[in-house]
């Protein structure tokens, strides 16, 4: 078994100085598996009963620490016993780890006691030392211990199995169907690992960053988190924080099944608050965290449209917060801890907000995706973002190590959502790795990281001679970043496939006749299945002639947003279409990207436009079918036969900075009233060309001052 040593992951109890004692004696003492502090939480007649300390091990199976702080022992028996059976209760209705009637899990319990003076060698119900625990547990020998058989232990103890399934377990009744390889897949993920589970249950004093690629888990984490914290500390008054509305039906989920499965009751929603970023006047369940703010500290709020109007559509939430922290007086600190997702969607501003909104020591937890948008510009440092201190130091430094171990600053650098396939040939479309070169410039890129060292920090391995800008590079992603088991299920050409139709009318009755297939044939649930149709100015109308179709075979669908409400996108029943801004934060095994021409045709805000397409096939944790209309998707589709072709890797030319300037110029980010206004001085070029080419405007009628500014200029971009 290739179980690494042992790792150590810090939550809370209230027993500080046996737990630093256990942990200094079991290090570097050749033990495997996890030691997990304060956890698991569990139901019990008596209310929520937390473990102090337990191992998991693959050698040694379950070892449940029970700590003594000082000199006095108490009834250890009765201790361990109770510990003992709130693990058997926990264990047994786990189908993979009973046979019969019999446990397949080894549990033993023992009280770890540092300062008792004599230990007690009873090997039912032992007292140890610092001295002598690592020998007792050297003598546990889990007999039946398999790989499968520990990540089975390992999920179960964690409560994640029945969170990575939203609708509940599978019964699927083809062996090789896409359900049955869909619910061998959701097993294969029903565990955390290393770095989620520091995340979910590692604690800090004062604020602590969760970053990695999408599909790391960064959002289960967060959910997980919040029950946890909930479970140990049940008067702390917490929120959960996010940009994408539809999250939060999704977040109420994860939250209720974890608490449900972990302590056996659902939350106390008034002290554990699942609330947007922004909120509004109506009651509890429109609140949101900048709204609460205001309303706590008798500010005027401003909705969308005052702020649009008072400050443009592109900075409108930026400058309400920032107005709303610049016009408060003394802060009333509401909550004990907030959780913030998607935090690279939010301005600095809004994260200082939710820190003044908080009690010493400040827990902010704030989760992001350096990789959402393709884009380096990402959050600011935590020096920048929250200023500094009353003693002229930042107020937050990840560099500052707390107290008790814990990681201030977790990176989760497994992609568990997309296979490599379909991983890769995003980045490549987004980025436009393989894209055919216009004829004005000698690269087809459209975007680029600034700091080439940002890919491997994102789970690509370097296979040229160097990285750097100007350098030839050539980059794969590794098995331990992209899980093989992802993509081994299906074939590359069932994983992602991309469709060239005529028109509107030939890919609507396509994705139809494929949708009616995977639920009938295929097993899938309506809920495994999204439609994301990239432009969001366009999806009502675009999705119409697809939903007409579905609605002609007696499938129900549904447009997230409209037909349902705002926070709302997945019904029971039906398939859900949307636009690519609620698709975000969200998942399903089947995506189909329609109308995906739009990412080659674009000449305005091509980076954005292929963001778009970026983030809605990532949408997928199996398959994906990107459609598209015309000769615009013929180039699209060359462009992924050609990272096909390179086995899914990227090899391309970095840009110098001068080069990466000018992409940042030629394919920059316009709003609807700059692209109109683009788009008219564009005809108006035109206009002027077939004037002069038709003799209605004659080279004299320029002006000469005119006439030299433009060779001047046209010279210049030529040069």
């Amino acid at each position: 078994m290739s179980t690494p040593s042992l790792s150590v992951v810090h939550g809370t109890n209230d027993k500080p100085a046996a737990t630093d004692a256990l942990i200094s004696s079991l290090r570097d003492q050749d033990l495997r598996g996890q030691l997990l502090i304060g956890y698991p939480v569990m139901a019990s007649p008596d209310g929520r009963y937390a473990i102090d300390a337990l191992l998991v091990s693959p050698d040694q199976g379950l070892v449940c620490f029970d700590l003594v702080e000082g000199t006095e022992l108490g009834d250890h028996v009765a201790r361990q016993d109770e510990a003992y059976n709130r693990l058997i209760a926990r264990l047994m209705p786990h189908k993979g780890l009973v046979r019969r009637r019999i446990l397949l899990v080894d549990i033993a319990t023992v009280t770890y006691a540092p300062a008792v003076p004599q230990t007690v060698a009873d090997q039912e119900h032992p007292v140890l030392d610092g001295a002598s625990v690592v020998p007792h547990l050297k003598q546990l020998v889990w007999e039946c211990s398999t790989t499968d058989l520990y990540r089975r232990t390992l999920s179960a103890i964690q409560s994640i199995t029945a969170i990575r399934r939203p609708g509940g377990t599978r019964a699927p009744g083809t062996p090789d169907s896409r359900a049955a390889r869909l619910y061998a897949l959701e097993n294969s993920i029903a565990t955390l690992d290393r770095s989620q589970s520091k995340a979910v249950i590692e604690t800090v004093g004062g604020v602590q960053r969760i970053r990695g690629l999408a599909g790391s888990g960064k959002t289960i984490v967060l959910a997980l988190k919040a029950a946890y914290l909930h479970a140990r500390h049940p008067d702390w008054r917490m929120a959960v924080t996010f940009n994408t509305r539809s999250l939060k039906g999704h977040f109420t989920r994860l939250i209720t099944n974890f608490s449900i499965e972990q302590t056996g009751e659902e939350p106390d929603w008034d002290r554990l608050r699942v609330v947007n970023s922004w909120g509004a006047p109506g009651g509890t369940d429109r609140d949101g965290v900048y709204f609460e703010f205001c309303r706590t500290h008798d500010l005027e709020y401003l909705n969308f449209s005052a702020a649009a109007a008072q400050f443009g559509r592109e900075n409108a939430f930026e400058r309400a917060v920032e107005t709303a922290l610049d016009s408060v007086g003394e802060i009333r600190h509401l909550y004990d801890v907030v959780l913030l997702d998607e935090a690279q969607d939010f301005p600095p501003a809004f994260l200082r907000l939710c820190y003044e909104f908080l009690k010493q020591p400040k827990r902010l937890v704030y989760a992001y995706d350096e990789l959402q948008n393709l884009t380096n510009e990402g959050l600011p440092p935590p020096e920048v973002i929250f200023g500094p201190g009353d003693g002229g130091g930042p107020r937050v430094s990840f560099d500052v190590s707390d107290g008790n171990g814990a990681q201030r600053d977790i990176i989760l650098e497994k992609c568990y959502r997309n296979s490599r396939p379909v991983l890769v040939s995003a980045h490549s479309l987004g980025f436009g790795i393989y894209r055919e070169p216009p004829a004005w410039t000698p690269t087809g890129l459209v975007q680029m990281f600034d700091r080439p060292e940002l890919w491997r920090d994102v789970g690509y391995e370097v296979h040229s001679r160097e990285l750097g800008l100007g350098k030839d590079v050539r980059l794969a992603r590794t098995p331990d970043t992209s899980p093989r088991f992802l993509e081994s299920h299906s074939t590359i050409d069932d994983l992602l496939q991309f469709q060239r139709f005529d028109d509107q009318t030939a890919q609507a009755r396509w994705v139809a006749d494929q949708i009616e297939r995977n639920l009938s044939e295929d097993e899938l649930r309506h809920s495994d299945i999204i439609l994301i149709n990239t432009d969001p100015l366009s999806a009502r109308k675009k999705l119409g002639r697809i939903r007409a179709e579905l609605f002609g075979r007696n499938i129900p669908s549904h447009l997230a947003g409209v037909d349902t409400d705002a926070d709302v996108f997945r019904q029971t029943g039906s398939v859900t279409c949307t636009g690519i801004h609620r698709a975000k934060g969200n998942e399903a095994a089947m995506v189909y990207v329609v109308n995906a021409e739009e990412a080659h045709g674009s000449t305005a805000n091509l980076a954005h436009v292929r963001n778009r397409l970026f983030t809605a096939m990532t949408r997928s944790t199996a398959w994906v079918r990107v459609c598209g209309i015309g000769s615009e998707m013929d180039s699209l589709i060359e462009e992924y036969e050609q990272v096909k072709k390179a086995n899914f890797e990227l090899s391309f030319r970095y840009p110098t900075e001068d080069e990466l300037e000018q992409l940042t110029v030629v394919h920059r980010d316009m709003s609807d009233k700059e692209q109109k206004d683009w788009q008219k001085r564009l005809k108006s070029v035109d206009g002027l060309i077939d004037d002069l080419q038709h003799g209605r405007i004659l080279r004299e009628d320029i002006d000469a001052e005119q006439l030299a500014t433009l060779r001047e200029l046209l010279g210049a971009a030529g040069a």
